[in-house]
C-alpha cells in the first residue's frame, strides 16, 4: 500500500479548514464556534507537520510548531469553556447573538 502524498494531506488539511470556517461563520452556538477553531487549527497542524515530513525531513521545526500550536489551543480550549460555563450560570444560554447584547 502506497503512503498518501504532500497534495493529498494538503487537499485534507484545506477541507478541514474550511469545514471550520464554515462553522465559525455560520453557527451561534458557542460550543460549536469553540469546535470549528479547534478544527482550523488542526488543519494547520496537519499543515506543518506534512510540509515537515515531506519537504523538510532533515528539520523537525514543524513539529515544534505543531506542539506550540497545540498548547496554545489547549489554553484556548480552557479559557473559552470557562466563559461558555459563565454565560450558561448567569443567563442560561450560550447563543452568540444574546452574548452580543450583554456588550450593551
Amino acid at each position: 500500500m502506497t503512503e498518501p502524498g504532500l497534495y493529498h494531506i494538503l487537499t485534507l488539511s484545506a477541507l478541514l479548514f474550511c469545514t471550520g470556517m464554515y462553522g465559525f461563520f455560520t453557527r451561534r452556538n458557542l460550543i460549536t464556534l469553540l469546535m470549528s477553531v479547534e478544527l482550523m487549527l488542526n488543519s494547520v497542524n496537519l499543515n506543518l507537520v506534512a510540509f515537515d515530513r515531506y519537504v523538510w525531513p532533515e528539520k523537525t521545526e514543524g513539529l515544534f510548531f505543531s506542539l506550540f500550536i497545540i498548547a496554545v489551543a489547549a489554553a484556548e480550549a480552557a479559557l473559552a469553556i470557562a466563559i461558555i460555563i459563565h454565560l450558561y450560570r448567569t443567563h442560561k444560554s450560550i447563543d452568540v447573538q444574546e452574548a452580543e447584547e450583554l456588550k450593551y
